[in-house]
């Protein structure tokens, strides 16, 4: 899978570079952003502007990552949001929970960076 992680501020940026977040790709997604949180970067940023396509899973995924997000007091957001992927975010209701954004600079802007 091809991810990267940078900070700008006190925000970690995670970084998925595959066009289709899906099933076989979740460990290592996972894993980095659960490493994220249980090492208390308390601002997480996951930039899917490369992303036209996921799956239930993956939209599993997002919410128990957002669950432990919560749990230990960080904010998980996602920036860079295509339509298609925002419209199954919005159909599994995933958008109540987790910040949505178009754009990575609107998103830094709401973690006050």
């Amino acid at each position: 899978m091809h991810l990267t992680t940078e900070r700008d501020g006190s925000v970690v940026i995670v970084r998925v570079g595959e066009t289709r977040l899906i099933y076989p790709l979740l460990s290592e997604f996972a894993e980095t952003v659960t490493a994220l949180i249980k090492n208390a970067e308390h601002k997480i940023l996951i930039d899917l502007s490369q992303v036209i396509y996921l799956d239930s899973a993956s939209i599993g995924c997002l919410m128990d990552l957002y669950r432990q997000s919560v749990t230990s007091g960080s904010t998980l957001k996602l920036s860079g949001v295509h339509k298609r992927v925002r419209t199954m975010l919005t159909m599994t209701g995933a958008q109540e929970f987790i910040e949505i954004h178009g754009d990575e600079r609107s998103a830094l802007d709401t973690f006050g960076v």
